[in-house]
């Protein structure tokens, strides 16, 4: 999937909809009212999710975490059409909720739309899509044992959401800011692990 430049305030109002259209969205529903045209959205949107409110449900971060997980794996290896296995693209989570995440992301969406440029755009392509997605891997990884810790999981999606909106503005500065956050994500679960030993 080629990276386009995405507004994410339309992608929110849609998904918002949705959630208001719905007793219950699959996450193959989020898919499809997403679109497919690049790989920044399934990074960023999802990982946004888990920062709303809505990150508080006991294991979503990471079944998040997962799902981004296998969206970046699909990135590293330029496939071009995204795939998630059945038991997580059924997935479901209730409308009402998915509408009240949607509505908490929509004013930041439009601060950061209006923030985000395409800056050092080769980072945003080629060989900086592969690095982008072996951190968000490597992210993913730490969030089953920062959720045990609350909102701790937020700091590594948090790095994940910008690394997902530098690509979709083709933004190279701001995914460098997320990938020295996310030495940031590895040193905490290092303190935490070590805290726990």
């Amino acid at each position: 999937m080629a990276e386009h430049e995405q507004d994410l305030q339309d992608i929110v109002a849609r998904l918002r909809d949705l959630g208001d259209e719905r007793d219950e969205v699959s996450v193959h529903d989020i898919r499809d009212t997403m679109g497919q045209r690049s790989y920044g959205p399934f990074l960023a949107v999802p990982a946004l999710i888990e920062l709303s409110p809505i990150g508080g449900i006991p294991g979503l971060p990471t079944v998040i975490a997962l799902i981004i997980a296998i969206i970046s794996a699909q990135l590293a290896f330029g496939r071009k059409h995204l795939w998630l296995p059945g038991f997580l693209d059924n997935r479901k989570i209730g409308g009402d909720k998915l509408k009240k995440g949607m509505e908490w992301i929509d004013k930041p969406a439009g601060w950061l739309d209006r923030l985000l440029r395409p800056r050092l755009q080769k980072i945003a392509g080629g060989a900086g899509l592969r690095v982008v997605a072996v951190l968000c891997i490597l992210l993913c990884c730490t969030v089953p044992p920062l959720e045990l810790l609350p909102f701790a999981s937020s700091i590594p999606m948090g790095a994940i959401a910008l690394m997902g909106l530098g690509l979709m503005a083709r933004d190279g500065l701001v995914i460098l800011i997320a990938a020295i956050l996310s030495t940031g994500s590895f040193w905490f679960i290092f303190e935490v692990i070590n805290g726990k030993a």
